[in-house]
């Protein structure tokens, strides 16, 4: 087994291509890498095992062209089988209709709720894998993504993806950050919460919601926590991560912190 994410700490990845961040004899996990400067900088992953292939959170259209082209310097396009969906938002799922245009029979996995959403993008005739009647996809080759339900954060059809071989978790925008000054993965969390808050504060639910996700995940094995938005967190930094998100006051805490005015 072999976590590359410690290799890329305070190291600058080329852009140009795709970033290896596991690989297990054939099974790999990749960072497709979109080169936009702007603080709200999106995530791509690739998870690859064998021939089969599922594009995690593939993006907004944007930039449909650049993950295409990314995503073929490992796989075949016929081999790319699935796209998961962790929430509706355009940045993380308007290129789903470009990829069925040219993958019609692409599974789309995601929640109900979440699958209500997406035909407004333009298509509604797609294979929906509905993740909360089926919690678990299972490659070819016996390999397990297992999905956990995050509702609140930030839609209420929210979830992650818990990779079995890795132990990578992809958080979707849990964990998500903003940061101009982007690096791959994490060097310093303490810095790194400030550009966490950016973001969780004004998205996220509140602490109930925060604290009811990670006593879903805190008896799980984590290696790392890959997020839509901002910066790795490698397996130095979980446990400071799922105490970020346990002590964290966000949304609701603060907009109705106290009512006791209130009639």
């Amino acid at each position: 087994m072999s976590n590359l994410i410690d290799t890329y700490k305070n190291y600058e990845i080329d852009l140009e291509k795709v970033t290896c961040l596991f690989k297990k004899d054939n099974y790999e996990i990749f960072w497709l890498g979109i080169d936009n400067e702007t603080a709200f900088r999106c995530n791509v992953y690739l998870i690859k095992s064998g021939n089969e292939a599922i594009i995690v959170d593939p993006g907004s259209r944007a930039f449909f062209e650049v993950v295409k082209k990314r995503a073929l310097q490992v796989v075949k396009l016929e081999e790319i089988k699935a796209i998961i969906v962790c929430h509706q938002d355009p940045d993380v799922c308007a290129s789903m209709i470009d990829w069925l245009e040219i993958l019609p029979n692409l599974k789309v996995i995601t929640t109900e709720r979440t699958n209500v959403l997406l035909p407004h993008y333009g298509k509604d005739d797609y294979e929906f894998f509905n993740i909360n009647t089926c919690k678990k996809y299972i490659f070819k080759s016996g390999e397990e993504l297992e999905f956990i339900e995050a509702p609140f954060l930030h839609f209420s059809g929210a979830f992650a993806t818990y990779d079995k071989t890795s132990n990578f978790l992809f958080s979707g925008d849990i964990w998500a950050a903003l940061d101009v000054d982007w690096e791959l993965v994490v060097s310093d969390f303490d810095k790194h919460i400030s550009n966490m808050n950016l973001f969780h504060i004004d998205y996220m639910a509140s602490n109930l919601a925060t604290r009811g996700f990670v006593n879903k995940i805190k008896d799980k094995k984590i290696e790392a926590i890959l997020p839509q938005h901002g910066s790795i967190i490698n397996s130095d930094y979980v446990q400071e991560a799922l105490t970020y998100l346990k002590e964290l006051k966000c949304g609701l805490d603060i907009i109705y912190g106290d009512i006791s005015g209130c009639k």
